[in-house]
């Protein structure tokens, strides 16, 4: 039986969604859809003395908050992302009394938490438009060739909220050079060069981008260039 990737250090109770076919190694009981590692060997929830909890998926912070203050017993469910190479949250087991509470919790103040959400998601849009503002400043500081409403829509691409792209970066965010150059060059591979192309017909990504190389540098040189008439 292939061994488990390595757990996240233990700062909870910690229940692991296995992606491969596990049986416990105490009572045989399997395929496990969770189990608790002790010793290095699966355990399942009714071994490890968590049968009685319940899973509560991950996605209502507040709820989830609310069930573990609730239960005396908890334990934080993950599942291993080979993409990522790293554990991600999945949920909560709790106690199906302290989950009942919480919820009560919640209806009481419902409305006033969506308003703070309403308030928030306001809040958010009004700073990653300011963001995307100076991030297409820097573009056009950078490139003064480079078309206005270009450089607005390279800055909206690269800063969007939750994208992982160049721009929610900590360089991104800071401005540098780099970070901006970067979603500049990304912006002229897709729009002005034939690289899409070349991947779809099945040429290798640093061959298709070896290819495009010149015209890439052509763009980002005249760009570079203060505008006088062009672009």
């Amino acid at each position: 039986m292939a061994p488990l990737a390595n757990p996240p250090p233990r700062t909870d109770l910690l229940v692991i969604q296995p992606l491969k076919r596990r049986r416990c190694a105490e009572c045989c009981a399997g395929p496990l859809q969770m189990l608790v590692l002790e010793d290095g060997a699966p355990r399942c929830l009714d071994c490890a003395d968590l049968g009685h909890l319940v899973f509560l998926p991950r996605g209502d912070t507040a709820l989830t908050r609310r069930s573990r203050e609730e239960s005396a017993l908890s334990a934080v469910v993950v599942r291993f992302n080979r993409r990522q190479s790293r554990y991600e949250r999945q949920g909560v087991l709790v106690e199906e009394a302290g989950l009942a509470r919480a919820e009560q919790r919640c209806l009481v103040d419902a409305e006033a938490r969506r308003r703070r959400r309403v308030r928030d998601a306001r809040r958010r849009e009004r700073e990653d438009a300011r963001f995307a503002e100076a991030f297409a400043a820097e573009i056009r500081r950078l490139f003064p060739g480079c078309p206005e409403d270009r450089a607005r829509d390279i800055a909206a691409h690269a800063s969007a909220r939750g994208s992982g792209r160049v721009g929610r970066s900590a360089a991104g965010r800071a401005l540098s050079e780099g970070a901006v150059t970067s979603a500049v060059v990304a912006s002229v591979r897709h729009l002005d060069t034939p690289y899409d192309q070349l991947l779809m017909s099945g040429v290798a990504r640093h061959e298709a981008r070896r290819r495009i190389t010149a015209v890439v540098e052509s763009t980002l040189r005249a760009w570079r260039a203060e505008a006088s008439g062009v672009g």
